[in-house]
């Protein structure tokens, strides 16, 4: 029975899914001490099967597609638009569609579920993901500063081992010494699962109306600030689980945090973090001779340093202080905690549910899915502060000096 593009598609895509699996499978087997060579020849035959067949049935799709090219007759052939040409603009049409109940977008965005059985909605193409991830660096996303990793499936797990668990190589006393096995290194096994994040918001007839390209820069924007909102919630609750130091009254507390706070082999890429407030009560900080005790980059003068170390600052608004104690961080972030991106944003709209129905409106829902995790809670310390104290002075000026 000869199967139609729409089912080899689904098939392609399926057994694509199956090559990701294994490939996690395969990595997992390598991070396995109980590592069996022929357990990874037969996950790896598996694997090469599966691309093979993910291949064949991408072929096969491509052949189908022109069989039914060239079956059609030419009252069935219509020219395309320079619109529907253009990936963008076919994506902000399905999107209008979407929002005005098109009973035939309804059905192709309902059809398709998550890992969890939960309706995907539109899928967000790649082009307009990057334009949304262009957006988010210019919110002040502490995104930027943790390791990110992207991950194919729901679940999973990754081995670290900590900076400050490193040991040296032992030192050879004499040429003919016995070269001694290394200590094992401390691994630390970390599981991440993805969860869903999302929010809604109302369309208007008035944005239906306009432009695909004011539609595109609506939905990015909005996008991009749901996306910085809910990461950077989740990003603090994770710097948060660090160790927490005394509330910070003088300079010397902020220099025991840079210099006590973390280990030596990770102070090198450390670097202090703090909000606009933060930075603010800083930058009067003077010392005994009166000079302000922040620094300024002489590389980069828009940019405050602390002992050498970058002060990177973020507005209130992501990072808010809390009962007016302004946070003031330091360490290696990447080090500390890493973000899981999934890497499937997705729009679903109705004018049933979370009140819609009963105001006459259409509600636009937005899903981002990642996890958020602390893998050294070593690497990272955490401090606050409301003032900061000048540094008190003994000198004292002598006539004729």
């Amino acid at each position: 029975m000869n199967k139609t593009v729409n089912e080899l598609n689904e098939l392609w895509i399926s057994a694509g899914h199956k090559v990701e699996d294994l490939n996690e499978k395969i990595n997992a087997a390598l991070n396995d001490d109980s590592f069996s060579a022929e357990s990874f020849k037969e996950l790896k035959a598996e694997r090469d099967n599966a691309k093979a067949r993910r291949d064949a049935l991408h072929e096969q799709m491509i052949e189908a597609q022109a069989q039914a090219v060239v079956a059609m007759s030419d009252d069935d052939v219509e020219e395309l638009t320079e619109k529907e040409k253009d990936i963008k603009d076919t994506f902000v049409k399905n999107f209008v569609s979407m929002v005005k109940g098109d009973p035939t977008i309804l059905a192709q965005v309902s059809s398709d579920t998550d890992e969890s059985g939960n309706q995907i909605g539109l899928t967000i193409p790649q082009d307009i993901r990057t334009t949304i991830n262009k957006l988010v660096r210019r919110f002040d996303s502490l995104e930027q500063y943790v390791n990110k990793e992207s991950v194919t499936t729901p679940t999973g797990s990754r081995v670290f081992e900590k900076w400050s668990d490193i040991k040296p190589l032992a030192n050879l006393d004499a040429e003919d010494a016995a070269i001694g096995d290394n200590d094992d290194p401390k691994l630390t096994l970390v599981k991440y699962a993805i969860k869903r994040y999302a929010g809604i918001t109302t369309a208007t007839n008035t944005l239906l109306k306009d432009t695909a390209e004011n539609i595109l820069a609506w939905l990015s924007d909005w996008i991009a600030k749901k996306v910085v909102v809910t990461r950077n919630l989740k990003i603090i609750e994770a710097m948060d689980a660090v160790p927490a130091k005394p509330t910070i009254t003088s300079f010397d507390d902020i220099k025991d945090l840079a210099l006590k706070g973390v280990d030596p082999a990770i102070r090198s890429t450390s670097f202090f973090l703090t909000n606009t407030s933060g930075i603010t009560e800083l930058a009067k900080v003077k010392d005994a001779m009166g000079n302000y005790l922040l620094q300024r980059d002489v590389t980069q003068p828009d940019r405050y340093l602390i002992e050498g170390k970058q002060v990177v600052e973020i507005a209130d608004k992501w990072l808010p202080s809390k009962s007016g104690n302004h946070p003031l961080y330091f360490g290696d972030l990447k080090q500390a905690v890493t973000l899981f991106d999934r890497e499937h944003l997705s729009l679903l709209t109705t004018n049933i549910g979370a009140g819609a129905f009963e105001k006459d409106l259409t509600k636009i829902r937005v899903i981002d899915r990642f996890d958020v995790v602390t893998t050294d809670k070593e690497a990272f310390v955490a401090g606050s502060f409301k003032k900061v104290a000048d540094q008190a002075g003994n000198l004292k000026t002598t006539a004729g000096a």
